[in-house]
């Protein structure tokens, strides 16, 4: 599996338990669940004191690796077949290898959220089980989300949840609706871009998701109108967000005219969701700050 140097220095080898089962967890997308949290943090936080609240840190640990365990974990059970088809993993993520200690890692890591029933309120409690049962549910029978179009691309809202989760437990009330409904959005238009590099496998595994029944160009577009429509809903939170946030469009157009490869930039998205976060999270921590 091919790794960032540092990210290869730090994890134990793939050949170990462990080192598998962190590969399986997907590093590269790990703060795709724990950077929303900061975000969520840092808005709901009022004094810098906040941002480091016992809650808040259990809550970063969680979604930085178990929740990713559970998450990806349910996925790969589930996926076996499908992922023998899937050339995206070559080089890039391990492919699961069947046995119990997937199945038993996923049971564990669902069981480490249960301390949080006691400490959250009951607003980031809501939010928490509704990503538990995304997380699941987007993999897993009876629903498998992923394998109805349309549903595939809304329940990867899950990726905005952790933010709502982290907000809701320090503010003690839901964030403003307009910026869940904009995240939504925009971890529609992710989602389903990510999708693109498996149209080609999903189709021989006889897998219908919204990517395969658009289509490589009409799915581009799909895209870009979610991340239209998520700079738009957080234009009413302040038009900063909706500056930072109409940078996606631009790029997906970019790589639509210009025919680059949607295999090769599906890996230039954790780079440029890192900077997006990096933004946001700055202007909040400004605000805190500097009031």
């Amino acid at each position: 599996m091919e790794l960032a140097p540092g990210l290869r220095d730090v994890l134990p080898p793939e050949e170990s338990r462990v080192g598998y089962l962190l590969r399986l967890s997907r590093p590269r997308f790990w703060f795709y669940l724990a950077g929303p949290v900061v975000v969520g943090v840092t808005y709901a936080a009022a004094t810098p004191a906040d941002l480091f609240a016992p809650v808040a840190l259990a809550l970063f640990a969680y979604f930085l690796v178990p929740a990713n365990v559970l998450l990806y974990g349910v996925n790969d059970v589930f996926d076996a077949d499908v992922d023998a088809f899937n050339e995206k993993k070559e080089g890039r993520e391990v492919r699961y290898e069947g046995g119990r200690l997937v199945v038993a890692s996923v049971v564990v890591c669902a069981l480490l959220a249960l301390p949080f029933a006691f400490v959250l309120p009951t607003e980031a409690l809501v939010a928490f089980l509704a990503w538990g049962l995304l997380s699941v549910e987007y993999s897993a029978p009876p629903l498998r989300f992923k394998t109805t179009p349309l549903l595939d691309s809304a329940s990867n809202g899950l990726y905005v949840l952790p933010a709502v989760v982290a907000f809701a437990a320090l503010a003690g009330e839901f964030p403003p609706w307009e910026a869940v409904l904009g995240g939504w959005l925009w971890t529609m238009g992710m989602h389903t871009f990510s999708a693109i590099p498996d149209i080609v496998p999903d189709r021989r595994a006889g897998i219908r998701t919204t990517a395969t029944v658009l289509g490589e160009r009409r799915t581009y577009a799909y895209c870009a109108l979610c991340w239209l429509a998520a700079a738009v809903a957080f234009w009413f939170v302040h038009p900063f967000f909706a500056a930072v946030l109409g940078v996606y469009p631009l790029v997906v157009f970019g790589i639509a005219w210009s025919g680059v490869d949607a295999s090769e930039a599906y890996w230039w998205y954790p780079a440029i969701n890192t900077l997006v976060g990096m933004a946001i999270t700055l202007a909040g921590l400004w605000v805190l700050i500097y009031p």
